[in-house]
């Protein structure tokens, strides 16, 4: 029996009775949830009714994630810092990759930085609805909110981590300039890229268990399909729009861009890549709205 049948089944079902004259249900009133019909994308007002619940979603999932672990968030740190000290190592001194007149240590943490976020939301995220199997058949909360929760409690790491890079580039006497206003827009198209993904994801992961393993494989990928280890400037200027259909490319060039002052800045890309997040985000925003009916019956 589908859940819409069931619920339309508890509505003819007899209602208990109570002496209070303010009762609701002593007037045979009853709240029937349904499951939403058409392609309605957001319903901003339920969002906003549940808002209280996706902070203790998001603050629940940022204390499991360090619970019972030696140094705790300073993970967030820990990550991109060593892994930027041996992509130093092997790419910027050994294989001698350009960084844009950037020194390298500098060029790599600032493209690292978006991208683990990505990559860390993206892992969560995907995985949330599954991971929270029980709630999702149990009650009732719009599900948009789980994946939501897992991205906003990775932006915790990310500000750690972001502070560490504002350290680095004092040490090295990087200050930034003008460009650095527009930062704002790039970590907007960054949480939308990351969202809008994990929207598609987590919605197929419900059917298809195989999601989960797909997640590790697509995150190796897209990290050499994007200009994290290399700049986007060694690819011929006729490739760098069909490049910015990555939409996780424009970001990262577009990060880099706002702190450091590249050379150029990255505008064609960043049309092309915000015309693909918007795409992304909208098109998962749809998908996901469309499956969360079958949810609760297929979880």
């Amino acid at each position: 029996m589908t859940l819409n049948a069931e619920l339309r089944r508890a509505q003819l079902s007899p209602i208990h009775q109570s002496d209070d004259v303010n009762d609701p249900m002593r007037a045979g009133e009853v709240t029937v949830i349904e499951p939403s019909s058409g392609w309605r994308a957001l319903n901003v007002r339920e969002l906003w009714r549940f808002r209280e619940l996706l902070y203790f979603l998001t603050w629940r999932d940022v204390k499991v994630r360090y619970k019972q672990t030696a140094i705790g968030i300073f993970w967030a740190v820990l990550q991109p810092l060593l892994t930027m000290l041996v992509f130093s190592l092997l790419f910027g001194r050994l294989a001698k990759i350009p960084s844009d007149n950037i020194p390298y240590p500098i060029f790599a943490y600032s493209g690292l930085l978006p991208w683990t976020f990505f990559a860390t939301a993206l892992s969560m995220a995907g995985l949330s609805l599954v991971a929270n199997a029980n709630m999702v058949s149990k009650i009732y909360f719009p599900r948009l909110l789980m994946p939501t929760a897992a991205v906003l409690a990775t932006t915790i790491d990310f500000a750690i981590a972001f502070i560490v890079l504002l350290v680095l580039m004092l040490g090295y006497g990087i200050a930034p300039g003008i460009a650095a206003l527009t930062l704002p827009l790039f970590l907007m198209l960054a949480f939308m890229t990351v969202l809008g993904v994990s929207l598609w994801l987590s919605a197929l992961n419900v059917k298809y268990r195989d999601v989960r393993y797909v997640i590790p494989f697509l995150v190796q990928i897209w990290l050499f399909m994007t200009p994290v280890l290399y700049p986007s400037s060694m690819l011929p200027s006729q490739w760098r729009l069909v490049y910015g259909l990555n939409p996780m490319a424009g970001v990262v060039e577009g990060f880099r861009w706002s702190l450091l002052g590249t050379e150029a800045a990255p505008g064609g890309m960043i049309l092309v890549s915000t015309s693909m997040v918007l795409l992304l985000f909208v098109g998962g925003l749809f998908y996901f709205r469309r499956l969360e009916r079958e949810f609760a019956d297929v979880i």
